[in-house]
């Protein structure tokens, strides 16, 4: 029943990298990381869940924000070591600073310049013990 899982090349800890990708604009939004339970949930689910290394434990993308990643499609690379989510994402938020996407910063001149605007103050979306600052 789960022979879909055992294809899956987990890292020394049990995790695979995961890429949620806009299923719309194509736009990555964030990267995170699943282990076997994370990843069985989100298909069944149909929502992104994802393991967090900090906290030891599930982490259901937008529990406590509100900006679910509803999964529209996943799809495993050629070496089935990565995997990519392609989500909606509700709220238009998927970064925890209060951007569309984790990737806000392009390399410029030398520098890192940031280039996405903050859509959301990340102090009214998440509670003091949740906030990454």
């Amino acid at each position: 029943m789960n022979d879909w899982l055992d294809a899956i090349k987990w890292d020394d800890n049990g995790l695979i990298p995961a890429i949620a990708q806009d299923h719309q604009t194509g736009r990555i939004l964030m990267m995170a990381w699943m282990n076997r339970e994370a990843l069985e949930l989100t298909a069944s689910e149909q929502r992104a869940i994802y393991w967090s290394r900090s906290r030891g434990k599930l982490w259901r993308k937008g529990e406590e924000s509100g900006h679910v990643q509803k999964l529209h499609e996943l799809r495993l690379d050629c070496d089935a070591d990565v995997i990519v989510l392609m989500v909606e994402q509700l709220g238009g938020i998927a970064c925890h600073t209060g951007r569309e996407s984790c990737f806000y910063r392009v390399f410029e001149n030398g520098a890192w310049k940031t280039v996405d605007a903050v859509l959301k103050d990340p102090h009214t979306i998440y509670s003091p013990e949740h906030r990454h600052d």
